[in-house]
């Protein structure tokens, strides 16, 4: 039996996924969870085996989930069910440790054999990802890779319109340590201006610049 985490924000996504995988007779859903701090104590609390975990939820994102979740549970293995499907949210998941990425564009049946896949200790890749990737591998932007998974999600929340002090309050950090992580993306960007740092967002696909705009 596969015992299974639903890390999402919106209640009726888990209640879906809940029905679609308890009809599986090898899965159970053992729990659920719409943010990272959430999802940290269902981890220690529900000892799962598998966690399906957007990207976006409440306050920090799924990638602040999945290093916490690995942090206390390291056996756990992780699939990322994403709407995101730009070359760096799928990279800098992997780096925090995921084990498989699906977009929500994919087929019921490809989760179900997404997770089972995953929780027998392969990597899984909706096609699309996988083109994604290698187009990456091949003329991908390198300032991109420097980024850490904690620096790139200050600078999404940053260009998303959060000021520091809203930052370190979702994500646990001090005031300092998060001017720090921005002084250190600017550095490995060459950005000397948010203007920059945007426009590299927009381009990696961490925002629109359209909507900003609006």
């Amino acid at each position: 039996m596969t015992r299974i985490a639903l890390i999402d924000d919106h209640a009726v996504v888990r209640t879906g996924y809940r029905r679609l995988l308890s009809a599986e007779p090898d899965f159970e859903v053992v729990g659920e969870a719409a943010s990272a701090d959430e999802a940290n104590a269902l981890i220690l609390r529900c000892t799962p085996d598998v966690a399906l975990v957007d990207l976006s939820l409440k306050g920090s994102s799924g990638l602040e989930a999945i290093r916490g979740m690995l942090a206390r549970r390291p056996s756990l293995r992780i699939l990322v069910l994403s709407m995101h499907d730009s070359p760096g949210h799928i990279t800098q998941a992997l780096k925090s440790g995921a084990h498989g990425y699906l977009t929500k564009y994919c087929e019921p049946d490809e989760v179900i054999d997404g997770i089972r896949r995953v929780a027998a200790g392969k990597r899984v890749f909706s096609p699309e990802v996988a083109e994604i990737l290698a187009r990456e591998a091949i003329d991908g932007d390198p300032q991109l890779q420097h980024l850490t998974p904690r620096e790139f999600e200050v600078l999404r929340m940053l260009v998303q319109g959060q000021s520091a002090n809203g930052i370190a309050d979702s994500m646990h950090l001090s005031q300092k340590t998060v001017l720090n992580y921005l002084s250190l993306i600017r550095q490995k960007l060459d950005a000397d201006s948010d203007f920059k740092l945007l426009h590299f967002a927009a381009r990696h696909g961490m925002v629109e610049l359209g909507t900003l705009a609006a």
